[in-house]
């Protein structure tokens, strides 16, 4: 059993939903990012998605969008973030990291290499937001042979005629993004949630995990009373930029994570 399956596995014995906190990695620097990530599980995150900064992230808003021009200007790359990784990795061995980004540094690094790479740094799975399955066989199925799980986005303009296309070889968990748009624009309504919920629960078996829009520990316990996982992003993102110093930044990230577990914990009580 991958880490991930055992992770909301564990989560559905206790009756809850997955935390899943998404930062660049890099951002705003490699030590203060390095810092925020070791700190995640223990401020409540039950599962990470670890960004790989790019220079043109299309599907993000303008948070992630800065986040990605900070991290890259601190000189980070796909070999570091491998790198955060390990050291993540040297103090915990239980909570569930995906890697989220773009296929152009993954092919730049070459993709057997950065398979074997990944694997071997501790990553459970990877999230690429520009490659449809109809290039599986580009990343995808190398990717789940060698053991990584990889996770699909699907959206509100995803159709029943589309969508068993999209799951077909998916694995891990499903990314419902609640909106149509760009990472941190608005937010989907209650009743929107939940018939997409019931509709891709039709069609999979595998944890769902809805994200966009989420910022409130309140907004979170909504959505994960619906949902196997509510992912959060560019709320934490935030915290960075708007931090006077690298301390504040990891202060302001943890304390919002701690509040979003709270939420999130407390949601089916």
């Amino acid at each position: 059993m991958s880490r991930l399956q055992a992770r909301f596995a564990e989560l559905k014995q206790q009756n809850r939903a997955a935390l899943v906190t998404f930062i660049t990695a890099g951002d705003p620097g490699y030590d203060t990012s390095l810092e925020i990530l070791k700190g995640l599980p223990a401020a409540g995150a039950d599962v990470i998605e670890l960004g790989m900064p790019f220079t043109d992230p299309m599907a993000d808003g303008p948070a992630i969008q800065l986040a990605n021009i900070r991290a890259l200007a601190a000189k980070q790359d796909l070999k570091k973030t491998l790198q955060m990784v390990r050291q993540f990795r040297e103090g915990n061995s239980d909570t569930p990291l995906v890697l989220m980004g773009y296929f152009n540094p993954i092919h730049k690094y070459g993709v057997p290499a950065f398979i074997a790479d990944a694997k071997e740094a501790g990553v459970d799975g990877l999230i690429v937001v520009d490659l449809p399955p109809e290039h599986n066989v580009d990343l995808a199925d190398p990717a789940q042979a060698a053991g990584l799980d990889f996770i699909r986005l699907t959206t509100p303009t995803t159709d029943d005629k589309r969508l068993p296309k999209v799951l077909n070889g998916s694995s891990g968990f499903v990314y419902y993004v609640s909106v149509a748009g760009v990472t941190g624009s608005g937010s989907a309504t209650l009743d929107h949630v939940e018939q997409a919920v019931a509709r891709l629960r039709r069609h999979t078996d595998l944890p769902i995990s809805i994200g966009f829009g989420i910022r409130t520990a309140e907004h979170a316990a909504t959505i994960a009373r619906l949902a196997d996982g509510v992912v959060v992003g560019s709320a934490l993102i935030d915290h960075i930029a708007n931090a006077g110093s690298s301390q504040e930044a990891v202060k302001g990230v943890l304390g919002l994570c701690a509040e979003l577990a709270e939420g999130v914990r407390g949601a089916r009580k």
